[in-house]
């Protein structure tokens, strides 16, 4: 079967929660927590989605200003239909909804870091991640 690919077409958070525990990418984010869920989907601007019919089977879910910086926060396929060029047209359709020189940043799930430099991306040394304010010095 095809696959048809959508820019900003509205996601239930139990179609998201469904892709995500197809994935391994489901044990790291909140699948259930449904106000954590809701509010990922609410508030991020660029959400391009891979159909198999009426299935969900890929999300590229994005926070962007579309001129500087784009953070790819969530990139999950099913693993039923992974290998099949669906993350890289998700990438590449994110990309291209984009300004040109603007850039796309993400953090990579363990299983995944040796996939993003085959298809282009390179990696960069200096990230940083807070995720609880008291660790705040």
């Amino acid at each position: 079967m095809s696959i048809q690919y959508k820019v900003n077409q509205s996601i239930t958070s139990a179609q998201f929660i469904e892709l995500l525990s197809k994935t391994t990418l489901g044990a790291r984010r909140p699948i259930d927590q449904m106000e954590t869920i809701d509010a990922m989907l609410e508030n991020a601007n660029l959400l391009i989605t891979a159909w198999q019919g009426e299935h969900l089977v890929g999300v590229a879910r994005s926070v962007t200003d579309f001129a500087f910086c784009c953070y790819l926060s969530d990139l999950a396929v099913d693993e039923s239909v992974q290998s099949s060029g669906i993350g890289k047209t998700l990438i590449r359709m994110t990309k291209e909804a984009l300004q040109p020189k603007c850039s796309l940043i993400l953090l990579s799930a363990p299983q995944a870091v040796d996939y993003y430099p085959k298809i282009g991306f390179t990696q960069h040394n200096s990230a940083w991640v807070l995720s609880n304010i008291d660790d705040l010095k």
